[in-house]
């Protein structure tokens, strides 16, 4: 099983997009990269946390690619805003690839250079720390269908989803 950390705004859409695809096993949203230990979802709204919100995507690499879960990413993410994305904004919705490998950081930044113009703003980092979301987060548009979303979920073709 592989292990990529994708933040792309809230992250109630960017889960449901990604738990939809063929290969993907598992996803969690989770707080990644910030200033300190289990931060709660109230305390990044305050500034007091710097967290970003971010989804776990495990997934099965003999299903799917690192690259295709970065097109994937790229169907929805604008790479060129800093600290927003749809109507969320703050610091909390930047947008970034967290890895856990050199070989997946080399992947990804290939594929950036390849795919986008020299000036995006989409993070590339080790990860540093990931820290689960409260529970009510987690898959929450399934438990909220009418939930905001700002990740079009139609974005994903018929032959792409589980």
């Amino acid at each position: 099983m592989e292990r990529i950390y994708l933040a792309g705004g809230c992250f109630w859409g960017v889960e449901a997009y990604f738990k939809s695809l063929k290969g993907v096993v598992n996803t969690t949203v989770g707080y990644a990269n910030g200033n300190k230990a289990n931060p709660k979802y109230e305390e990044l709204k305050a500034g007091l946390a710097s967290h970003a919100e971010t989804v776990l995507i495990e997934y099965n690499k003999a299903e799917i690619s690192l690259e295709k879960l970065l097109e994937h990413f790229l169907r929805f993410v604008d790479p060129y805003s800093v600290d927003k994305q749809g109507h969320d904004v703050g610091h909390q919705y930047r947008s970034g690839v967290f890895y856990e490998s050199e070989s997946d950081k080399e992947r990804v930044l290939e594929y950036f250079s390849e795919t986008l113009d020299k000036d995006y703003k989409i993070l590339v980092e080790k990860l540093d720390n990931f820290y689960d979301a409260e529970e009510y987060h987690q898959d929450y548009l399934d438990k909220n269908p009418g939930g905001y979303c700002h990740v079009d979920l139609k974005l994903i073709k018929k032959n792409e989803k589980k």
